[in-house]
């Protein structure tokens, strides 16, 4: 059988071969220069634009970024389409379009003052271009936001104990910010000591699990869990019973913590938290991949590290679904993500110390989330296939088969788990309260200064640019969506809307791009972009009309059990999709319209329609 060893093999040559030879052309491409002074510097207030230290940012990015998606992804496909087509579009997809969506993302807003890729095609094809990516961009923000913060309830029933150290390192990560931007104290030993303190929270969960509701019928918790409140009150949560009650009470507390975090200043939590964090993450992905090459060279792990699924399952795989276009919705973070450009051109973009960081930070942050989507196959390559499908077999394949990943180096097997699961929500939290903090920046941008002719019309602007106003609203709308107990239709449309969103953003850097200099290719950003909106537009198309019109409406696919919310659940999801794919196309054809008339008519003013 083929040892795991070789997938990752396979991913770090072509990481490393992208990162050393392309990553470096494209940075003289685009012509970075540290004599040039950044947004962070340029604009510094102490709330959004806040220089960084590289470590730091690159902890905050890279935390950002790699959410749940590039664990489910990669793990759901190894197991509908077999492990090599899985393993290709990771080790090929990434370094020449996923990292190269990410560099030009970061690298555009440092060209335009740190700001969204929604303001930057705005400045060359008009402003009705620029409120249609806004729109595209913050629905796909509310898709974000509610899978997220349902994957992170689902990781904390779960795992009781990641709920509880998770507690402790946003405590400690509030703690750190104090430390660091008030008291101004030493980083290195500051850093040492408050990492010890966040592996420390490992132990703090173990010892001291949290559940809100008694565990399902049928499962139990730890012995040692601490539940909060009794079976009289779960009746009370909705969706209580379609995801159980411990499940559905935490998604609530999760978006309540994400609309905090989202308001708060950068330096009170976002940076040194996720700063704190990437240490779990790096310990969590390097430690796995070191794992894999000692427990293949030693056999020290608790099993052989070989794979137990298939190469190749066939065209339409084990679920019936067409490898083409649904492989290349299905990974969507992992190779290429529309959501990082948000993260890139909303947050790091306003932190960035000095130009020459974004190469490490773009390019190199998004490779870094490419190694994480490679370790999730080689965890379910592992375990095998188990039963259920898509979040269902991530949770507890990522963890297990992390775990025995682990075992190289005598860690037990529970330990290893409960540690794989902190990994996961981690990676999850960051993602959340950052996507709520993006959707406010959308929402600004949409709305503008409150200047409407109608005292009603300024009073609807203010609530828009209100930050604690707007991040209540996202997660209301988020919460609205998962409490109807359709996630699990929610997830394929989240990866279309994010990989079309990606496409936009290539969109964005390719007229940018035409824009500056007449001499300038415009191979590396517009072939990606040609190609994931033709994937993504079909892919799209086909959930929408095909799998959820036709199957469900034309042919009855609803269970007998299935009410009208469940229909008009399904219903909204078609529309959403026929939206998204109506505003992409436009973008695309009035984006290749301004590039046609730069290209035809050099120096070209932009567009003020």
């Amino acid at each position: 059988m083929v040892q795991v060893i070789w997938l990752v093999a396979a991913t770090m040559l072509t990481f490393s071969i992208g990162y050393l030879g392309y990553s470096r052309y494209l940075a003289q491409f685009v012509e970075l220069d540290d004599s040039n002074t950044t947004p962070a510097h340029k604009y510094e207030d102490g709330q959004e634009y806040v220089p960084s230290k590289k470590p730091v940012l690159l902890g905050h990015h890279y935390s950002s970024i790699a959410g749940g998606a590039p664990i489910v992804g990669p793990i759901t496909a190894g197991v509908v389409w077999g492990w090599v087509p899985a393993l290709l579009w990771i080790a090929i997809g990434n370094p020449l379009m996923g990292s190269v969506h990410d560099f030009v993302s970061l690298s555009g807003s440092l060209r335009h003052e740190g700001k969204s890729i929604g303001y930057i095609i705005g400045e060359y094809v008009g402003e009705r271009g620029k409120k249609m990516l806004l729109w595209f961009a913050f629905l796909t923000i509310i898709l974000v936001v509610a899978v997220f913060a349902l994957v992170v309830a689902i990781v904390f029933n779960a795992y009781p104990q990641a709920a509880t150290a998770s507690f402790v390192y946003i405590a400690l990560a509030l703690i750190f910010g104090v430390y660091l931007y008030q008291l101004d104290l030493p980083f290195i030993p500051g850093t040492a000591v408050f990492v010890a303190a966040v592996f420390g929270g490992v132990w703090v969960g173990l010892n001291f699990p949290i559940a809100l509701f008694p565990a399902a019928e049928g499962s139990s918790y730890a012995s040692e869990t601490i539940v909060l409140f009794g079976s009289g009150l779960a009746s009370l949560v909705p969706a209580a019973g379609t995801l159980g009650a411990n499940t559905a009470g935490w998604i609530p507390v999760i978006l309540l913590y994400a609309a905090i975090a989202s308001v708060l200043p950068v330096w009170m939590l976002l940076q040194p938290r996720d700063f704190l964090s990437s240490f779990l993450l790096y310990a969590g992905v390097g430690g796995a991949l070191v794992a894999v090459v000692v427990g293949t060279l030693l056999s020290t792990s608790s099993q052989p590290l070989v794979i137990e699924l298939e190469p190749y399952y066939g065209f339409m795989g084990t679920a019936g679904l067409p490898l083409f276009p649904l492989l290349f919705v299905t990974i969507a973070c992992g190779t290429i993500s529309g959501f990082h450009s948000l993260v890139s051109s909303g947050t790091t973009a306003k932190q960035l110390n000095k130009e020459s960081d974004a190469r490490p930070i773009g390019y190199g942050g998004m490779l870094g989330e490419g190694l994480l989507a490679t370790v999730a196959l080689g965890t379910v390559a592992i375990a095998g296939v188990t039963a259920g499908g898509g979040i269902g077999r991530a949770l507890p394949n990522f963890a297990s088969g992390g775990a025995v990943m682990l075992s190289s180096f005598g860690i037990p097997l529970e330990v290893g788990a409960v540690f794989m699961a902190l990994v996961l929500v981690s990676f999850l939290l960051t993602s959340t309260d950052t996507a709520v903090r993006l959707g406010r920046y959308m929402a600004e941008e949409i709305v503008g200064t409150p200047d409407a002719d109608t005292v009603y019309m300024r009073q609807m602007q203010e609530v828009g640019t209100n930050r604690y106003a707007n991040a209540a609203i996202q997660c209301l709308i988020a919460y609205a969506l998962v409490a109807s107990g359709s996630w699990a239709s929610l997830w394929p449309l989240f990866g279309g809307a994010n990989q079309l969103l990606a496409a936009l953003a290539l969109l964005t850097a390719t007229v940018w791009l035409a824009n500056w200099d007449d001499d300038k290719q415009l191979i590396s950003t517009g072939v990606p972009m040609a190609l994931m909106t033709l994937i993504t537009v079909i892919a799209l198309l086909y959930l929408a009309l095909y799998q959820n019109f036709y199957q469900q409406f034309v042919q009855g696919g609803f269970a007998p059990e299935a009410g009208i919310v469940a229909r008009i659940s399904v219903a909204a999801q078609i529309i959403i999709a026929l939206v998204l794919v109506g505003l992409a196309l436009s973008l695309v054809w009035i984006g290749y319209k301004n590039i046609r008339s730069v290209r035809e008519r050099p120096g070209a003013a932009p567009a003020d329609d």
